[in-house]
């Protein structure tokens, strides 16, 4: 069993922390610390109420008595840039034997510095958004494809796509029906299996999804689920969405949304969700049709009964299946999945 580190530098939130928090929910027992100096002294739980008494501590130094074998970035700046701040805890580790992971866009192991300090202390640097290389194009086989394809699509970045293709993953799984979730993004991958496609080159975006489908799925594979990136409405990340869309070819979509948000993350206004679902729907009909067939929402900040009442209200308003997987369970949402296929 690993020991994990999770470095969150002035980042551990609920939506910051995006990679830290989901090895934190899935892993806990693997997480023996989370660096964070503005929260030293907290425990996780304290902060996004999940991760009991993992300790928050302020620098690596701090860690060393629990003995740890990995350090994770765990959060996700815009631009995938590490700090300097972030480089003297990742240098630190190193020194120390640690394995670094690194989902960052900024490549680690290309670094000289902290490769010769990789090699004298024996640590492995691990950059999760190394692209494949040769890379694969396109071929169309989703022409042939007998599976049906489910892709968890949002309203804006950090609505809870990947939380919500996990979270149908393990509760399909559990109801004994033979799923295969597809990680497109570091966290995917740490917990999976899969590709970051924002870090492929945009002309072979599609052919690595196809590929991924084509090469890691097995035959009595009853549904792939495919983890979902950025929003067709953000313009900052609308290319990698549609590269996703195109390259998976759902059959099915799931919308996810953060009903406190009225912008996005660019400060641009969020369309009406009728009509971004619409517009889904309508990139898909030159190949095949699609369907919403559920909606998850992300309530963390809202009081439970808001929450509850948002959800019937989106429920009524959409036709569609609407929970909070993490806060209240299935719902109709998960049944809706399992009677589909």
């Amino acid at each position: 069993m690993s020991r994990f580190v999770v470095l969150a530098i002035n980042s551990f939130n609920h939506i910051e922390n995006k990679t830290g928090n989901m090895l934190i929910r899935y892993m806990q027992d693997e997480v023996v610390a989370i660096i964070d100096p503005e929260k030293k002294g907290l425990k996780s739980n304290d902060v996004i109420q999940i991760g009991g008494d993992i300790p928050v501590v302020g620098s690596f130094k701090d860690t060393k008595k629990y003995k740890p074998d990995h350090l994770v970035i765990g959060n996700a700046p815009q631009g995938g840039i590490v700090s300097e701040q972030m480089l003297i805890e990742i240098k630190e580790a190193i020194i120390n034997g640690v394995n670094i992971i690194s989902g960052m866009h900024e490549f680690l192991s290309k670094n000289i510095y902290l490769k010769k300090l990789a090699q004298k202390s024996g640590s492995k640097i691990i950059d999760l958004r190394i692209p494949p290389n040769p890379p694969n194009f396109s071929k169309g086989s989703w022409r042939e494809r007998d599976i049906p394809v489910l892709l968890v699509v949002g309203t804006d970045c950090d609505t809870g796509k990947m939380t919500t293709a996990w979270e149908i993953k393990t509760r399909l799984s559990a109801l004994n029906k033979k799923v295969k979730f597809i990680g497109t993004g570091q966290t995917g991958i740490l917990l999976s299996d899969g590709i970051a496609i924002d870090a492929v080159i945009s002309d072979f975006m599609s052919g690595e999804m196809e590929n991924l489908i084509d090469t890691r799925v097995e035959d009595d594979t009853e549904l792939i689920i495919v983890e979902g990136q950025g929003a067709l409405s953000n313009y900052a990340y609308s290319g990698v969405t549609l590269g996703l869309i195109h390259g998976c070819m759902p059959d099915y979509f799931i919308l996810t949304h953060d009903p406190s948000r009225i912008k996005d993350v660019m400060g641009h206004e969020i369309p009406d969700i009728n009509e971004l679902m619409q517009l889904h729907i309508d990139l898909m009909a030159p190949f095949k049709r699609s369907s919403f067939i559920g909606i998850n929402l992300l309530t963390f900040e809202m009081d439970k009964s808001i929450a509850k009442k948002t959800i019937n209200e989106f429920e009524s308003l959409h036709k569609l299946p609407t929970t909070d997987l993490i806060r209240f369970g299935n719902s109709n949402l998960i049944k809706s999945i399992y009677n589909l296929i």
